[in-house]
């Protein structure tokens, strides 16, 4: 059994109180700083009527869903003149412009990074999203603001979202046995790196000698910010790790055996990912297939073809295919 990773000790966050927004956040007055985010909307002139969270995964950022949420806002106002979408591309906690909020209280799990949406919601005085697309670690955790809304955890004024899209994200406990090894290993590998890196060039260079490939390598390097002579994560690293441990120890089998009424779950499972038991495979297919008797909401599982787990990347027409329509259905 694969052990979790290091937490390393000291790591900790103290809460910062806020007379006036912080440049990147939109809204009035807010007292408790919540996580970055930006809008991507097809116009302004006109007002959103629909918004969809948008989630991204481990080590990842907001930006690295803005152009398949771009062609995605395109495609539903080209589908309906009727439906203005607003898609918020959110950085969790730990990871982008959030990485720099002091405010985000630990211990950094998914139960609080989806809390933490919640907490944008609130704070900004917005509408319950109708939508919630998460990939990767990004889906647990829209899976578990489902759970926490069903619950009544974020408050009576909560509203479940119509649409869960959880994107090639495993939705039991992670076998330790062989499931993200590549995920651990590359965590592993930046954890016993310097806290600070030469270059960008030199970075892909160490991680490509290690094994890893080109395309990951430079992923790995474009997380990278300058300070002084030198380059730093652009994510919090000890913080990540506690993120990625959580992600590997939740289970959310018993929300897709009885997903809340009026909510639909839909699994998209990348066809060439490597992280899907064979078991696991068929338990979801039993869930899509039945029918219940409308007391429920239901589950449905897509097979995206040719595509790993970067799904957005990989194939983002095929990807296109297979959310556009789900939104569409809720104009």
């Amino acid at each position: 059994m694969a052990r979790a990773l290091r937490n390393k000790p000291g790591f900790h966050l103290l809460a910062r109180f806020l007379n006036s927004p912080s440049p990147g956040f939109l809204g009035s007055l807010r007292w408790l700083e919540t996580i970055a985010y930006e809008e991507v909307r097809v116009s302004t002139e006109r007002p959103y009527n629909s918004t969809a969270f948008v989630v991204h995964g481990l080590l990842g950022s907001g930006r690295n869903w803005r152009s398949f949420s771009r062609n995605l806002a395109a495609t539903l106002s080209n589908s309906s003149s009727s439906s203005d979408w607003r898609m918020v591309l959110v950085d969790q906690r730990n990871h982008g412009r959030s990485a720099e909020v002091e405010g985000l209280y630990p211990p950094h799990d998914i139960v609080n990074a989806a809390q933490d949406l919640a907490n944008l919601v609130k704070s900004q005085g917005w509408a319950w999203p109708d939508v919630v697309m998460g990939h990767s670690l990004g889906g647990k955790v829209a899976l578990q603001f489902a759970e926490s809304c069903a619950r009544g955890d974020y408050g009576e004024s909560a509203a479940l979202p119509k649409q869960l899209l959880v994107l090639d994200s495993v939705p039991g406990k992670v076998n330790h046995e062989n499931g993200d090894g590549e995920v651990e290993k590359v965590l592993e590998t930046l954890q016993n790196l310097p806290s600070s890196v030469p270059s960008r060039k030199w970075l892909v260079n160490h991680m490509m000698e290690l094994g890893f490939s080109k395309s990951l390598s430079n992923w790995i390097g474009s997380n990278l910010k300058k300070s002084g002579e030198h380059e730093t994560w652009a994510f919090n690293l000890e913080g990540a790790v506690q993120m990625f441990n959580s992600y590997r120890e939740t289970d959310y089998w018993s929300l897709l055996e009885h997903p809340p009424q009026g909510m639909e779950i839909t699994i998209v499972r990348a066809e060439n990912s490597d992280r899907w038991d064979r078991d696991v495979i068929q338990r979801l297919e039993s869930l899509a297939a039945w029918e219940g008797n409308g007391s429920e909401g239901k589950v449905s599982v897509h097979v995206l073809p040719k595509a790993g787990h970067w799904v957005h990347v990989d194939n983002p027409k095929g990807l296109l295919d297979i959310v556009a329509p789900k939104l569409a259905s809720l104009g």
